[in-house]
């Protein structure tokens, strides 16, 4: 798992982007609560201690603020996969892509895995059933190409976009945290600290909608590319 590109870039790095508020309420704010009786123990094992729980809680933050961009703002901007992307330029009634291209994507599809999809007149009978068809097919494409490391590239960019501002959901609910605990200790430099993280982690939450949507048809546009050149 650490050599996999795709958890590296798409997965840690917007997860340790993100973990800064999380990890400065966990080592500024409870970990003095428990390091004066370790350091009785032993000098060097709050140290120990911080670092390894540091560690634990960056691998967590990966688990969740994947769960919160797939779950929640995937679902939210996509509804579960049936007005993603890809899933929309394979309808008739989008113009993303020319009549003739999707015409030849349509064919081999059919061609390469048996899945027929809808004609423009079925499509505008049932769109729901043409939709989910659309789905089934694009992951059928995305097996096909699971090598292509252009593809990856850009799945990896999407993927990096997505996860991050799913880490800004719980960065923004550290960084209120911090703020909570500085008004109640009064302590003006963690007050400062925390206004900043939150003002940084609110945008990309606030322009997240750009951010998936644009990735997105990035990404569906090299996936057909690629999938006709093969």
């Amino acid at each position: 798992m650490i050599t996999n590109p795709y958890y590296i870039r798409a997965r840690l790095f917007p997860t340790l982007l993100t973990s800064i508020p999380l990890l400065i309420f966990v080592n500024q704010i409870l970990s003095p609560l428990y390091t004066e009786s370790l350091k009785s123990i032993y000098e060097v094992l709050p140290t120990i201690t911080n670092l390894g729980l540091s560690a634990a809680v960056i691998f967590l933050s990966v688990q969740i603020n994947r769960l919160i961009s797939k779950e929640v703002f995937q679902n939210i901007f996509f509804q579960d996969e049936l007005k993603m992307p890809t899933t929309e330029h394979l309808l008739w009634k989008n113009n993303n892509l020319d009549v003739l291209i999707k015409s030849r994507i349509h064919s081999k599809i059919k061609d390469k895995t048996g899945i027929e999809l809808l004609s423009e007149i079925e499509e505008q009978n049932n769109e729901n059933r043409a939709r989910k068809l659309n789905v089934t097919a694009v992951s059928q494409i995305r097996n096909a190409l699971r090598e292509n490391s252009l593809l990856l590239q850009h799945n990896i960019e999407y993927g990096f976009f997505r996860n991050l501002i799913g880490g800004c959901c719980l960065a923004t609910l550290f960084a209120i945290a911090i703020l909570v605990f500085s008004f109640l200790k009064q302590t003006e430099s963690l007050k400062v600290t925390g206004i900043i993280l939150l003002i940084i982690y609110l945008v990309p939450i606030l322009l997240s909608k750009f951010f998936i949507r644009k990735y997105g048809n990035y990404y569906s546009k090299i996936l057909f590319e690629q999938y006709l050149s093969i």
